[in-house]
């Protein structure tokens, strides 16, 4: 494998390694490289869906997106797979705000595996990506101390009113509630656990307090070019990140041209726990 670095802390891109045909050894360097890096880089692959599915499962079982339950109908014919085509005239597309994937799970997805097989001919549609443990440690011990403790809500329906969609009669939408300061559970690392797509309000806050400090974090690291690296996508690029603690924006710049990816995700065992300086 040959390895480049997308910034000093976040982000590696691995040449010369083919997922279809991965060896046990190969893979398990892989992971480790993944709790790492946490944003992985494969260019020049050609996989069907269950190679696609099959490298996502060595990391464990695939998630069901909700969109394809709770009386919901899902894009596209597979389950298992969230499509995220983006024909030529749409006025939107998924992910343009930050997020992490689906944190509105009471398990949310531990990593996201999204396979492009068709980028805009214009060059655009790169995605950003933010180290969340870099956020926490940038910030002042007075608010690492008020944060860690604290408990957010997490609802689907915040992230649906960003696309205009309503639930209708008979159709139901996670909502969950998760520690701010999560512990990574590979590193031990703490993590800031919030974001704009999902995250409704802290709670035991007054709303105002709560709209004040979570629009400071997702100010903050939305600006924050130090926790930050960006992917240029290629036609059969698979990237995967950390979704425990990886936040990331799809950035739509090519309006006009067509782009198509499948995402699977991979869900743990266990919901996020709460990081306990004391431990």
């Amino acid at each position: 494998m040959q390895l480049k670095s997308l910034n000093p802390n976040l982000g590696l891109e691995i040449k010369d390694v083919d997922l279809a045909t991965l060896s046990d050894a190969d893979f398990d360097r892989i992971e480790g490289l993944f709790n790492q890096h946490m944003v992985l880089v494969f260019r020049d692959q050609t996989l069907s869906r269950e190679q696609h599915k099959a490298f996502a499962k060595r990391f464990g079982d695939i998630h069901i997106h909700p969109s394809h339950r709770g009386g919901m109908k899902g894009w596209g014919d597979d389950p298992e797979l969230f499509v995220i085509d983006t024909p030529a005239d749409s006025k939107i597309t998924n992910g343009e705000l930050w997020h992490s994937d689906v944190s509105c799970e009471v398990i949310p997805p531990m990593a996201s595996l999204l396979y492009i097989t068709q980028t805009p001919d214009n060059g655009g549609g790169d995605t950003l990506f933010a180290d969340m443990c870099s956020a926490f440690s940038e910030m002042s011990e007075a608010l690492q101390k008020f944060l860690i403790g604290k408990v957010a809500v997490h609802d689907g329906e915040v992230d649906l009113a960003n696309y205009n969609v309503r639930l209708r009669v008979g159709q139901e939408y996670p909502k969950a509630s998760h520690p701010i300061i999560v512990e990574h559970p590979a590193t031990g690392k703490p993590v800031l656990f919030v974001n704009p797509s999902f995250t409704s309000h802290i709670k035991g806050l007054k709303q105002w307090e709560s709209r004040m400090i979570l629009e400071g974090i997702h100010r903050f690291v939305a600006t924050n070019a130090r926790i930050q690296c960006r992917v240029n996508w290629q036609p059969n690029t698979l990237v995967i990140w950390d979704n425990r603690c990886v936040q990331h924006q799809a950035i739509r710049d090519y309006a006009g041209f067509p782009r198509y990816g499948e995402r699977v995700s991979v869900v743990p065992t266990v919901a996020p726990k709460a990081f306990n300086p004391k431990l």
